[in-house]
């Protein structure tokens, strides 16, 4: 937050779910840059960065808690979870995002977000700027320039912190055992989706959930 602009405000948006059927998703993958800022795991979030704010700096728009949906879909963390257990300084319900955003964009000068990254939130996030612009005769003030985060944002994540350096070092660790693994069961007459499940396994039984890329074995 000490790299905005004054009197600025960012709006960093999660990834979605994808559907693969008709009640199945893809594995979902949370948004790179959204995960480095906030760790929070789950879809459908967003994070607002507000320097300044009295009632505190960190926003986050979360998927409430629902028990039923999440005996089928696992756990969320809810508003109290998002602050609690994430850092949030204030946490509201995703579905309340078109009442309370422009309440935050409102007087700030500069909004930092990656305009065509998502076309879909980009028409949510013109039509809060344009609710503030209908309310100018009422002494509203609209953000006056967007700004690109992400030479800021990735500037950052060049830099890499002692925790982030350890878990590099044991990623290549384990896809090293990996790749040897592999090795050591390949054949004349092995399938290459047999020398992929081998390489998974290991990732798997190492504690890591998935692959950075597809394989191309």
């Amino acid at each position: 937050m000490e790299a905005m602009e004054p009197n600025s405000i960012a709006i960093i948006p999660g990834a979605h779910e994808v559907k693969r059927n008709a009640d199945t998703e893809y594995a979902f993958r949370q948004d790179s840059d959204f995960f480095y800022l906030t760790g929070f795991p789950e879809p459908d979030a967003v994070a607002v960065l507000i320097p300044g704010r009295p009632h505190g700096e960190f926003v986050l728009f979360c998927r409430e808690k629902d028990a039923t949906r999440e005996l089928w879909t696992g756990y969320r963390a809810g508003q109290k979870g998002a602050c609690d257990d994430f850092g949030a300084h204030d946490a509201f319900p995703i579905g309340d995002i078109d009442e309370i955003l422009p309440g935050l964009l409102e007087g700030r000068e500069r909004v930092y977000y990656a305009l065509g990254k998502d076309p879909e939130f980009d028409q949510h996030v013109m039509a809060w700027v344009n609710t503030i612009r209908s309310k100018v005769r009422s002494g509203a003030v609209p953000p006056g320039e967007f700004l690109d985060l992400d030479h800021l944002l990735h500037d950052m994540r060049l830099y890499k912190s002692a925790a982030e350096v350890e878990m590099m070092r044991y990623a290549a660790a384990v896809s090293a055992r990996a790749h040897k693994r592999a090795m050591r069961f390949c054949k004349p007459g092995v399938m290459e989706y047999q020398l992929e499940a081998e390489i998974l396994h290991e990732f798997a039984l190492s504690g890591c959930r998935h692959a950075a890329y597809s394989t191309i074995v």
